[in-house]
């Protein structure tokens, strides 16, 4: 079964940005998704229902209404959506949810944007970020003045698993990966996502001072998901270099 079940019938987009928050390395799409929808009041516009999606149910404080572990919110002033991810993805199923999700994608005329962190230890330098691309993503690329690769590599989990389904079906997609703490949440390269790739690449402005202010906060908050992702790393979405096989 495979479905995007429309809460809010009213919500009218147009070719739609769509960032994408599944857990990974350093939590870095998580951290930036939740971030985007909490700083542009977004609705929550779909659940996502998929076979290969763990079967629980999510509540959330002083609301009795369940919903989907995985949920799409939305901004139709901005034309922004926003996938929000509340469990890892296991990665046998990572291909089925990628093609749950890619038929809403060309339905809608969706231009994903996949956000992968690639584990690297913290230095004085502020993290780096590029971007990989399908069909015409480039363009958004170039547009966004956003770096290019500067080392082959592989990208992994259900990001890795979304990016192939475009691949192989020719769609446009763009991928940033940004360096993360391999550890621990790393709020700084979630806030370097937003800054220097999501919001010029969907035309947005997006406050990032509390992912400043609260960075401990923000880490230690998400402290036992990281814990459960070490715990299932191949459930992690991530990049990471392809030097070792060449």
């Amino acid at each position: 079964m495979a479905s995007i079940s429309v809460l809010e019938d009213g919500v009218s987009l147009d070719a739609p940005t769509l960032v994408e928050g599944f857990p990974g390395i350093g939590l870095v799409g998580k951290i930036a998704t939740d971030n985007l929808i909490e700083a542009h009041d977004m609705v929550h516009y779909a659940n996502v229902h998929c076979s290969a999606l763990p079967r629980v149910a999510v509540y959330h404080e002083a609301d009795p209404s369940l919903t989907t572990p995985v949920r799409l919110y939305a901004d139709a002033d901005r034309d922004l959506v926003a996938l929000r991810s509340d469990v890892p993805v296991n990665p046998d199923a990572a291909t089925q949810v990628a093609g749950c999700l890619d038929t809403w994608f060309a339905e809608h005329d969706v231009l994903p944007v996949f956000l992968s962190g690639l584990g690297r230890e913290k230095g004085e330098e502020p993290p780096a970020l590029y971007g990989i691309a399908t069909g015409d993503g480039g363009e958004a690329l170039a547009r966004a003045d956003i770096d290019r690769p500067t080392e082959p590599g592989l990208v992994s989990g259900p990001t890795g698993a979304m990016l192939a389904e475009s691949l192989e079906r020719g769609r446009d997609a763009v991928g940033l990966v940004v360096e993360s703490d391999p550890r621990f949440p790393d709020p700084e390269a979630a806030r370097t996502l937003l800054v220097q790739g999501i919001d010029p690449i969907a035309g947005i402005e997006t406050p990032t001072d509390e992912l400043v202010t609260k960075a401990t906060e923000i880490r230690n908050a998400k402290q036992a998901f990281a814990k459960q992702m070490q715990e299932a790393t191949q459930e992690s979405s991530q990049a990471e270099p392809l030097k070792m096989f060449q």
